[in-house]
């Protein structure tokens, strides 16, 4: 790399190819796209777009007249003075739904015969969407340890994606080499955001997380408009008022892998919407799963808490979350129940429930369903500490009790992560 930019190869001049090639080089990086279509190759060397993209057709004319985007079929021309080589080539869908990787493998397979005798060190960055594992199991095996291989997923979306590349709202590498993947993330730096460095496996199940979120997004909001229309309400109205609330709705509030939900609201109210729209013969299908779905991550819960080899469970956190003393449809209530069942010794702490002090609905709740629940609870924390083999954590715990906990050194199973609660707790 010089105080000019780097050199850097694409290889693939498709869509998301052609948008990175032309957008780097305005950046100031020297960049040669490579492609076996003769036609997408010349276009770029007459300073034309492949096709049509807003924006796309003056980056490539005004950085080919400037000699900074080149392009050519001789792939193994493309990277000979490269430092950065990003593959964007193709992954379709196979008949099984599963990724073709025939392209990147090909591809790869070509790099890796560049490599005997080469002086420069090369970086093979992964642009293409790849399923998670995908580096590790095709591209490095190929490379023989002939380059550092990172990768680094795109989010341009067509139509604005020249925009999306100069503007960007996220830039992920990932690798397992320090080195290059800052070195990646350092020709994103003109753009002026700060990339997200992670591990490779992370930084490839990004890409799919955020395109499966953008499709739950799409489904809920074409479910909850077919639901208003039906009812006699403006769709745009709801959605447009729901999307306001930037501190739960459009946020990271409800976005961090945990426990199962329960409570006295989500539970109840989904029932209700999926029974009053069967009622007028409406399908909702992503509504209709999202019950059934945390039943099932409740269950691989239970699972893990089976599979410990403890004999006395210490759990902490009984209501359904933390800061509350309301039992109602709390996961944790289902958790003590199976594991009671199965005979395993448990104890529960949780620092707002005084059993004496609960009353209606939530006291009712507790005779009907859970009456056995006072043996079970352990008085405080430290009782419990000094009882338990094994620790089971089903809330966000507050510092204090975090701090507890790690100086205990018994292990956890942590179901609900928590900021306050130590990383090595996790896995302990």
């Amino acid at each position: 790399m010089t105080s000019t930019g780097s050199d850097i190869a694409v290889i693939g001049l498709g869509y998301v190819g052609c948008v990175t090639a032309a957008c780097l080089s305005s950046l100031g990086h020297r960049v040669t796209g490579a492609d076996r279509d003769e036609h997408k190759v010349k276009s770029v060397l007459e300073g034309r777009a492949p096709f049509y993209e807003p924006g796309l057709e003056e980056l490539v004319r005004e950085n080919a007249a400037a000699g900074r985007l080149n392009a050519t079929s001789d792939l193994r021309q493309a990277i000979a003075e490269a430092d950065i080589a990003l593959i964007c080539v193709g992954t379709p869908s196979e008949r099984n739904g599963n990724l073709g990787l025939e392209q990147l493998r090909r591809v790869t397979g070509e790099i890796a015969t560049t490599l005997a005798g080469r002086t420069k060190p090369l970086i093979v960055a992964i642009r293409s969407t790849v399923f998670p594992g995908t580096c590790e199991e095709v591209v490095i095996p190929q490379l023989h340890s002939g380059a550092q291989v990172v990768s680094n997923p795109e989010f341009l979306r067509e139509g604005v994606a020249v925009r999306d590349f100069m503007e960007p709202s996220l830039v992920v590498v990932g690798g397992p080499n320090r080195d290059a993947v800052e070195q990646v993330a350092r020709i994103y730096e003109p753009l002026g955001v700060k990339a997200c460095l992670v591990s490779l496996r992370t930084a490839e199940m990004i890409k799919y997380a955020c395109n499966a979120f953008h499709a739950v997004k799409i489904a809920f909001a074409n479910e909850i408009g077919a639901l208003s229309a039906e009812l006699g309400i403006d769709p745009q109205e709801v959605m447009s008022t729901v999307c306001e609330d930037t501190k739960l709705n459009a946020s990271a509030a409800y976005l961090k892998p945990g426990f199962a939900f329960g409570g006295s609201c989500l539970p109840k109210d989904l029932r209700a919407l999926v029974y009053r729209a069967g009622r007028m013969d409406l399908n909702l299908p992503l509504i209709e799963s999202v019950l059934p779905s945390n039943d099932r991550h409740l269950a691989r819960a239970i699972s893990a808490v089976l599979d410990l080899p403890a004999k006395q469970i210490g759990v902490v956190g009984l209501a359904f979350k933390e800061n509350t003393d309301d039992l109602r449809e709390s996961p944790v209530v289902s958790l003590l129940e199976q594991l009671i069942g199965k005979g395993r010794s448990v104890r529960v702490y949780d620092p707002h429930i005084q059993l004496d002090a609960i009353y209606g609905s939530n006291r009712n709740f507790i005779l009907e369903s859970i009456p056995h629940i006072g043996r079970l609870m352990a008085p405080d924390l430290k009782s419990l500490l000094a009882w338990a083999d094994y620790l089971v954590i089903t809330q966000k715990t507050s510092a204090d009790i975090a701090a507890q906990i790690s100086e205990s050194e018994l292990p956890v199973l942590n179901l609900q992560g928590s900021p306050a609660m130590p990383a090595a707790l996790a896995s302990r």
